[in-house]
């Protein structure tokens, strides 16, 4: 398999979290406002909804042409996307969207455990190149990623469920990138302790 290709790296958080923003800044635009398109009226978030789908579909395709590759996760998430926030618009019911976070959260959680079941270290082919590692170091971080995702998913059903659209809005944008950066920080001891050799070291 071939190496991915080289872009920028500002360009690519661009077309990585552009879309997620994007959404944050016309449902604050909008949340409080119905927008009536085609005789329906809609609220904000549907509206924001409404352009995200596309927008993450365009970016995720010009990532895929710029790097000539694309993560699972990224396929994942892109296919959800077009479901569920396509069923949202389609029936005017935000809950579609709300609940497609916890569905990729336990999808990814059920893969992870599997592949430990199995034996067969899945996390390892994705991010090998990424994070070259032992064995062991794999086993661990795979073990805690499968119940980081399952938190992430418990995480959701809670602010979804029990809290405003705005403060459900703001979990999603800020609050899940930032679980998932800390828990990279918080794993940096494990990286370091099953790091392998790279060339020149």
């Amino acid at each position: 398999m071939s190496a991915p290709r080289k872009i920028n790296p500002w360009l690519k958080a661009g077309l990585e979290f552009g879309p997620l923003i994007l959404f944050f800044v016309v449902f604050m635009r909008l949340r409080d406002r119905t927008v009536t398109l085609a005789g329906t009226e809609y609220s904000g978030f549907i509206v924001a909804t409404l352009v995200f789908v596309p927008v993450l579909v365009l970016s995720t395709l010009a990532l895929w042409r710029l790097t000539g590759r694309l993560a699972p996760m990224q396929i994942a998430t892109l296919v959800l996307v077009v479901i569920f926030g396509g069923l949202s618009v389609w029936l005017n019911d935000p809950r579609f969207f709300k609940v497609k976070p916890t569905i990729i959260y336990l999808i990814f959680a059920g893969l992870l455990g599997f592949s430990l079941i199995r034996g067969r270290n899945w996390l390892e082919l994705v991010m090998a190149e990424a994070l070259p590692m032992r064995p062991e170091g794999w086993r661990i971080l795979t073990l805690r990623m499968a119940l980081l995702f399952l938190g992430l998913a418990i995480a959701n059903e809670i602010v979804w469920r029990s809290m405003s659209e705005t403060a459900w809005v703001n979990f999603k944008t800020f609050g899940l990138p930032a679980i998932m950066i800390g828990f990279f920080v918080a794993n940096a001891r494990l990286f370091e302790r099953y790091a392998l050799p790279r060339d020149g070291d």
